[in-house]
């Protein structure tokens, strides 16, 4: 969890805060929703405040999770999607693995040679693992990036080949539509696949609790680690 000093001046209890930004990175909420959500449990709390602790603390609950994280398979499944924020496209690099685990996110205002070496770099140095094998469309820039990052992979280019990565834009497109708007877009969607990793028990997290508990229980176990 994160350290207790980053939770020095708050009026509420760290457990309670916590409970805010687990509800929204785990379903489709917007902020308000949160909000409503903990008024009803007797906490008030205003949307901006919620916005506040998710944007604070997201970070650093994945920060502190990261040793209880399992090392990415070798086959990386790579590629863009794009959002919108603050009314403007962005593109959002991502990569999967053979088994579903979301390896890095990486949001960017191109979609070009530097911003794919940035995507493998930050993904490389983050996990301290290089892959075997990537699985990417046929966008231009990648097989020079690859040949000077990681020559030894396998670069794989296949029609339907990379469907893996693509159906799982669809779960992070899914999880934006309520936002109406994406503020400060990395933390999020760096957020939203930290919490389908947890989901999907690519940590050593919450791993004896029922599927349906196994979030809940994952911070239930980084709350104890201080």
């Amino acid at each position: 969890m994160p350290p207790r000093s980053a939770f020095a001046g708050f009026r509420l209890p760290p457990d309670v805060v916590m409970v805010a930004v687990r509800l929204y990175l785990r379903y489709n909420l917007s902020y308000r929703d949160v909000e409503e959500l903990l008024v009803e449990r007797g906490v008030e709390v205003d949307h901006v405040t919620v916005f506040r602790w998710v944007q604070r603390f997201t970070p650093l609950l994945a920060d502190a999770a990261r040793f209880c994280r399992h090392a990415p398979a070798g086959r990386w499944y790579v590629d863009e999607t794009y959002v919108k924020v603050s009314g403007v496209w962005r593109y959002v690099y991502r990569a999967v693995d053979q088994y579903g685990q979301v390896i890095d996110v990486l949001v960017s205002a191109r979609r070009d040679a530097a911003a794919a070496r940035r995507f493998f770099r930050r993904a490389m140095t983050m996990l301290k693992v290089r892959p075997t094998e990537v699985v990417t469309d046929a966008a231009p820039v990648y097989p020079a990036v690859l040949d000077e990052l990681v020559p030894s992979a396998w670069h794989h280019v296949e029609r339907h080949a990379n469907n893996r990565v693509e159906a799982d834009h669809s779960q992070l497109k899914h999880r934006l539509r309520p936002m109406r708007g994406l503020r400060t877009a990395q933390t999020i969607i760096a957020g939203h696949a930290f919490m389908q990793n947890l989901r999907r028990g690519h940590y050593e997290l919450g791993l004896d609790a029922p599927r349906g508990l196994r979030v809940a229980a994952a911070f239930t176990e980084l709350g104890g680690a201080t």
